[in-house]
C-alpha cells in the first residue's frame, strides 16, 4: 500500500535538505542504531529481571514490550502494509542514510519498542529516570525521519502503541499486585 499525506513528504525533504549535517548523521545514525531489532529495549527489561529490586518493573515492561511487539510487528505492520517513503519513489528525491528494513513502514517498530520500555520506567520510576528515558524514546522516534526510513505518521502511531501498552502492562501489573497482595501473595 502507497500512501502518505503532503506534509509528511514535505517534511522528510525538509529534514533530508535543511537539517541534515555530516556530523549530525553519525549521531543520528548511532541513535537509530538503538532501537535495531529493540536491542536497547531488550536489553533495559533484562537488567532489570536481574535485579531483584526492580524485577516487578522488568516483568511490566517485558509486557509491554512484548504486547507492543504482537501490536506492531504481527499485526499491524502486515495489515496496513504501507511503503516505506524511500521504496518505489514513494517521496522523490529522499535518500536513506541507514541501513534499509525489508519490512513494511506503519507503525514504526523501533520507535514502538522504545516508547513500551520508556514508559514503564516513566510510570515506576521517578522522573529523573522515567523524563530521560521518554527524551531517548522520542529521540530514536525522531532519529527514524532523521535517516529517511519511516513517515511521520509511522512514528506518530509507534509512539502511541508503545505507550499504550506501557500504560496497560503497569495498570495490569498493579491490579495483580492489589489482588495477590489481598491473597496473601508475596511478589518475586
Amino acid at each position: 500500500m502507497e500512501w502518505s499525506f503532503v506534509w509528511e513528504e514535505q517534511f522528510l525533504l525538509f529534514l533530508q535538505e535543511q537539517v541534515r549535517r555530516p556530523w549530525l548523521n553519525l549521531v543520528m545514525g548511532a541513535i537509530t542504531r538503538l532501537g535495531d531489532a529493540g536491542i536497547l529495549a531488550i536489553l533495559t527489561c533484562l537488567l532489570l529481571l536481574c535485579i531483584p529490586s526492580l524485577r516487578r518493573t522488568g516483568k511490566l515492561a517485558s509486557l509491554s514490550l512484548f504486547m507492543d511487539f504482537a501490536l506492531v510487528n504481527v499485526l499491524l505492520k502486515n495489515l496496513v502494509g504501507r511503503m516505506r517513503p524511500y521504496a518505489y519513489g514513494a517521496v522523490e528525491g529522499l535518500i536513506p542514510i541507514a541501513r534499509l528494513p525489508v519490512d513494511t513502514s506503519f507503525p514504526s517498530g523501533h520507535t514502538g519498542a522504545s516508547f513500551a520500555v520508556a514508559s514503564v520506567l516513566f510510570l515506576c520510576f521517578p522522573k529523573r529516570v522515567g523524563v530521560p528515558a521518554m527524551a531517548l524514546a522520542a529521540l530514536i522516534g525522531f532519529s527514524r525521519l532523521y535517516v529517511g526510513v519511516h513517515y511521520p505518521t509511522d512514528v506518530l502511531a509507534g509512539m502511541v502503541v508503545g505507550i499504550g501498552t506501557g500504560w496497560i502492562a503497569v495498570w495490569l501489573g498493579r491490579r495483580r499486585f492489589r489482588t495477590g497482595a489481598s491473597q496473601g501473595e508475596t511478589e518475586t
